[in-house]
């Protein structure tokens, strides 16, 4: 095996998505930790703790306790060059998340062992299932007092409608939790607590040691037992093939606070998942291992370092290896460029780097020219990766400055904060940009950007809510835009523009929806924008 492709069968790309509070970013620092890429963890709190997270670096983040961006890390880890995505996990975010998504080769999903699942973790998950790629599950939190391992897994399967496989089974839970069974090597590792270092002092122990009782108690030990003989007759049979289809989910269970479970975690996840996959473009697939090199931009972020003003896309790439200006050819700008600067991250630390390969994240500074869901190809090819689906925005308000001199500011920035793709604006057809409408999938995402105009371009906003809660673009038999007298609307809904000249439909209800599909056969309402069908 070459050096290029050892370089890309080592590399895993994954996200990490949970509701919020499931303990998803402490997990993101505990593998830095086994990494290496961090000394000390912050324990992700509210404002009063001065130790934020590593991957939380926004401000409001650091106030709030919460992760509001997509944030980008790579470690080393045995051997392996591991890229994560730490997606927010705040329900008000979920769009960027929906799109780092398209990213990663594959989903961890954190949950939490006393909530379950819960109505944020359904939506991320339809994501994954539209993707077809391997969601790992991480039952945290075993260190509090927990449900039911049984109900959890039944509900996993119901509410996600996926079959799940128990790689190990927690013994105990809150101030009992013992450690975990390996269901493979019929082992149990038994955890001890090393206040809060890099790992927890794990023991290996077999099932049939005649000290079980005294490690973990009699009481226990007749749980597992009982429980492991339940398992084995009823769990689903392990098909590493359906798993890597995202049919089956392998569960593990851990805390991540404690450090409990977490490397048994990693060294599994490690061995089930994939090397960098292929992506479609449009009849072509594109292999990892293809020499020339491709890349797709999925993320924004503007003013990461405010002092500079800067813009960094975020590209994944797909295939070949990178060099730091190499010339690479931008398919939708139709032109040869080369990347300034290119980036690896570490949340808002960055590293120059001089090449990176299939798999990797890079970011690189953007003048303005790119756009989410743009390719990056060798020069003298010419194709285009499947687009990355726009999200129907659930809020709308229509928003203005308040100071009218300062309107080229105040379109500046909006447009900016559109462009990274964390709010959607429109305005009305034939309408100037005095005002424009705002939609997000969250309400948060407002409060985020009234903080963003303030603090980045100095201006403040008026903001009035709109009674509407859907959104649906637009397509017509000819593909020639309409006009609103030729469109037969009812009440609470409305004919808007996105920034890029696409029409859509704003709707105060489904029932509207149905309506207005009933009485206008000439359109296709879709739910994504993008070039993905509903």
């Amino acid at each position: 095996m070459s050096k290029y492709e050892s370089e890309i069968s080592r590399r895993r790309t994954f996200a990490i998505i949970s509701h919020p509070d499931a303990g998803k970013t402490t997990l993101t620092e505990k593998f830095l930790l086994y990494g290496g890429a961090i000394a000390q963890a912050g324990v992700v709190k509210g404002k009063k703790n001065s130790r934020a997270a590593t991957s939380d670096w926004m401000e409001i983040e650091k106030q709030r306790g919460i992760s509001v961006t997509s944030s980008v890390m790579q470690f080393q880890y045995e051997g392996f060059c591991i890229n994560i995505l730490d997606t927010p996990g705040h329900q008000d975010f979920s769009e960027d998340t929906y799109r780092t998504l398209m990213a990663a080769d594959s989903a961890v999903m954190v949950i939490d062992a006393a909530k379950g699942v819960e109505a944020q973790t359904r939506k991320l998950f339809k994501v994954c299932a539209m993707r077809d790629i391997p969601i790992f599950t991480f039952i945290n939190k075993m260190d509090r007092e927990a449900r039911d391992s049984f109900e959890l897994l039944e509900e996993l399967e119901k509410e996600l409608g996926i079959e799940t496989y128990p790689v190990n089974w927690p013994i105990g839970c809150g101030k009992d939790f013992k450690g975990v069974y390996d269901r493979d090597s019929r082992k149990i590792i038994h955890f001890t607590s090393n206040g809060g270092a890099k790992a927890a002092t794990a023991t290996e122990v077999e099932l049939g040691d005649p000290n079980l009782d005294d490690l973990i108690t009699p009481q226990l030990h007749q749980q597992l037992t009982d429980e492991i003989e339940l398992l084995d007759g009823a769990a689903a049979e392990f098909d590493l093939d359906r798993v890597r289809h995202g049919k089956l989910s392998p569960v593990f269970f851990g805390s991540a606070l404690t450090n409990f479970g977490v490397e048994p975690f990693l060294e599994h996840f490690l061995r089930m998942t994939t090397a960098p996959l292929p992506r479609t473009a449009g009849d072509t697939l594109i292999d990892s291992l293809d020499d020339n090199f491709s890349a797709f931009v999925f993320k924004i972020q503007a003013n990461m370092n405010k002092a500079h003003r800067d813009r960094i896309a975020f590209m994944r790439i797909v295939s070949g290896k990178f060099e730091a200006d190499k010339e690479v050819y931008h398919v939708q700008g139709g032109k040869k460029i080369r990347l300034s600067r290119p980036q690896q991250l570490m949340a808002a630390e960055r590293e120059i780097i001089e090449e990176a390969y299939a798999g990797d994240i890079i970011g690189v500074f953007d003048p303005g020219i790119f756009s989410i869901g743009d390719t990056l190809c060798a020069p003298g090819k010419k194709f285009k990766f499947d687009p990355i689906p726009t999200f129907a925005p659930e809020h709308f308000r229509r928003v203005r400055s308040l100071d009218t001199m300062k309107r080229k500011q105040f379109l500046k920035g909006m447009e900016q904060i559109a462009q990274e793709g964390a709010i959607q604006i429109f305005k009305t057809p034939y309408s100037g940009m005095e005002e424009v409408i705002v939609g997000v999938v969250g309400t948060l995402q407002f409060d985020v950007l009234e903080y963003r105009l303030k603090n980045e371009y100095n201006v403040d906003l008026y903001m009035e809510g709109l009674p509407y809660e859907y959104l649906r673009w637009i397509e017509t038999e000819d593909g020639e835009p309409v006009k609103e007298e030729d469109l037969i609307l009812g009440d609470g809904v409305k004919l808007v523009e996105d920034y890029k000249g696409n029409q859509l439909l704003l709707f105060a209800t489904q029932w509207a929806i149905n309506w207005t599909d009933e009485r206008n056969k000439q359109l296709t309402l879709l739910e994504f924008g993008g070039g993905w069908q509903r």
